[in-house]
């Protein structure tokens, strides 16, 4: 089963690409565009997982695949496949060494007719933006020792033009990736965090008024015993006799007449003379 080579791959064009481009033929592989309707599986900041809708691209629109999330990615080309022939799906290396890794298989069956639709997951630590328009897939073409017949093969089926619906719904709700549960992580152990420092410094205005109360407390029951053990001493006060009401009715006792001394004249006569 050899693969065909880019000089195959330029005479058969037009027969394999609805929109062949030469410039677009990588050694011995064909470089598929980013075309106008992807779906990105929701994180947890969407309120409504469930809701998020197909989304389309107008020409160089951008679109972003977060870290840990699923993407459908439909190419802006339809794809031929022979009857005789074997089609492999990559992604360029320059995409993959980003962390987005093809997990939609890597064959397309002989007979298709359509746009493929490439199922990728950002396995890297960082967002993915993808551009329409803009090479990112891969498609080698390889023959087949015998044409496949029409039960082995998707002849005559209906050309693909749209992403799939029933694969969309597989995928609609919240992917609980890595990095989102990484990031759920951090929250909480901020938030305990914060709870913590609110903890402590409620905590310690506690211990500093139960100190206090405490140091009130010693400090009174200090003053208590000390009354108890050493009492104040009461300075002594004189304290008058009662007078009796017949006492206080007798009248004040006169003062007594102290009697003079009587001096003879002729005593008094020597006593005034200068002489005396």
């Amino acid at each position: 089963m050899p693969f065909w080579s880019g000089a195959t791959l330029r005479d058969r064009l037009n027969e394999l690409i609805d929109i062949p481009d030469p410039d677009s033929i990588d050694c011995a592989a064909y470089a598929l565009k980013v075309g106008a309707e992807y779906y990105v599986t929701p994180n947890d900041r969407i309120a409504d997982p469930a809701s998020i809708p197909l989304q389309k691209l107008d020409a160089d629109d951008t679109f972003a695949i977060p870290p840990g999330q699923f993407a459908y990615v439909m190419t802006e080309e339809a794809v031929s496949v022979p009857v005789n022939a074997l089609a492999f799906i990559s992604i360029r290396a320059r995409v993959k060494w980003k962390g987005l890794v093809n997990v939609s298989g890597f064959h397309v069956d002989p007979g298709y007719n359509g746009r493929l639709l490439f199922a990728v997951y950002n396995a890297g630590p960082v967002k993915i933006l993808l551009r329409r328009g803009t090479r990112t897939f891969l498609i080698w073409f390889a023959d087949l020792d015998n044409a496949a017949t029409s039960e082995d093969s998707k002849a005559g089926m209906a050309p693909v033009t749209n992403i799939d619906l029933e694969a969309v719904n597989h995928v609609a709700g919240e992917i609980y990736s890595v990095q989102g549960l990484s990031d759920k992580l951090r929250s909480a152990e901020k938030e305990l965090s914060t709870r913590i420092t609110t903890l402590e410094r409620a905590n310690g205005v506690i211990y500093i008024i139960a100190t206090a109360i405490v140091t009130l407390s010693i400090f009174l029951a200090g003053q208590w015993l000390i009354r108890q053990l050493w009492p104040p001493v009461v300075p002594a006060t004189t304290v008058s006799a009662p007078v009796s009401n017949v006492e206080q009715a007798l009248p004040a006792p006169a003062p007594t007449d102290i009697p003079k001394e009587v001096i003879p004249a002729d005593k008094l006569k020597r006593m005034q003379s200068p002489h005396g």
